[in-house]
């Protein structure tokens, strides 16, 4: 097998986990071109990545089905041996279905998968025991090329990238991830602030993000919540992001991307989860990860799949009925 693409082009931490089969791929064929098709904005996860050949984009806000038909051309002109198809949406089946590859493979549920030359089932859960973690349900798309077992995501911050960060690093520190794209994912503010006055003073406190989580970071800060907290939202990139997550005595995230992006780096991890459960299979992957939730039984959660925009009951109460010391269970305060 010479060339492979893979096809993700999901949200920011579907992607982090899928290069997991990336890992696995090139463990079994270490001689192959191994492509991967992102949507825009998720390219720079890959700069510098040590065995990936290309990083195809996908424009999917920009003239969406044009571009589409263009990458088409592409994928069939490069003369792939394999395509591996993640997603299980239709503009994405039909880039896989008619990519010319020698062996196509997606799960059952793309409503092309009929054209595929082989289709995996879809389980989105295993028993609420043993649930299927993702990069298992992914996995399983090339179990039959690889082995049984599946590989954790890895991202490559650079060297530059860690210089980047190497000022920040000097001290002890803690990294905070406060924000989510969706309100049920995301711990309250006012709840990251009440666990933020007991850290204790001697950690530096970084808050990281996007451009668009600064102004939910910048009032965390100017709640003087501690002696020692710097706004880094929009300030670095992914993979800087992750280099710094490495480093941290501890990251505090929601069940979101930056979770991921430190099971990429093994960083130790803090993962709250308020509406969301673990057992949906995207929980942290790191060596040290510890999930924190609410310790009470509620008839209400989970209440979706996904984040909410707001709490379909109005209380939240997945989210208020976590502690402070639930957070502080898991920081050294020595």
């Amino acid at each position: 097998m010479q060339k492979i693409l893979v096809i993700q082009t999901a949200f920011i931490g579907d992607v982090v986990l899928a290069t997991g089969l990336l890992e696995k791929l090139h463990s079994f064929y270490p001689t192959a071109a191994i492509d991967c098709l992102v949507r825009k904005g998720n390219e720079g996860l890959f700069i510098g990545h040590p065995f990936l050949h290309e990083v195809l984009i996908w424009h999917k806000k920009e003239s969406k089905y044009k571009h589409l038909l263009a990458l088409l051309s592409q994928i069939r002109k490069n003369k792939y041996d394999l395509v591996v198809n993640i997603q299980r949406y239709a503009a994405t089946g039909f880039l896989a279905a008619f990519s010319d590859s020698k062996m196509i493979v997606g799960f059952d549920k793309n409503p092309f998968s009929f054209l595929f030359t082989k289709k995996i089932t879809h389980v989105f859960s295993g028993s609420e025991s043993q649930p299927l973690h993702e990069i298992e349900r992914n996995h399983l798309l090339i179990q039959h090329l690889t082995d049984a077992i599946a590989a954790k995501p890895v991202l490559y911050p650079s060297v530059d990238d860690f210089s980047k960060i190497a000022a920040f690093a000097e001290s002890p520190y803690l990294c905070i991830a406060p924000a989510s794209v969706w309100f049920t994912k995301q711990f309250p503010t006012d709840k990251w602030i009440g666990f933020l006055k007991e850290v204790p003073a001697n950690y530096i406190i970084y808050l990281l993000g996007g451009p668009t989580d600064k102004d939910l970071c910048e009032n965390i800060v100017t709640s003087q919540v501690h002696p020692n907290i710097i706004n880094l939202a929009g300030k670095l990139n992914f993979l800087q992001s992750a280099a710094l997550q490495k480093g941290a005595v501890m990251n505090y995230v929601n069940d979101s991307a930056p979770m991921h992006f430190a099971s990429s780096v093994n960083a130790p991890v803090t993962a709250i989860y308020c509406s969301t459960i673990p057992g949906f299979g995207y929980g942290p992957l790191s060596d040290k990860s510890i999930l924190v939730e609410t310790e009470q039984p509620l008839n209400c959660r989970p209440c979706g799949i996904h984040g909410k925009k707001a709490c379909p009951l109005g209380h939240f109460n997945c989210a208020h009925q976590i502690t402070n010391k639930q957070l502080l269970h898991s920081l050294p305060l020595a």
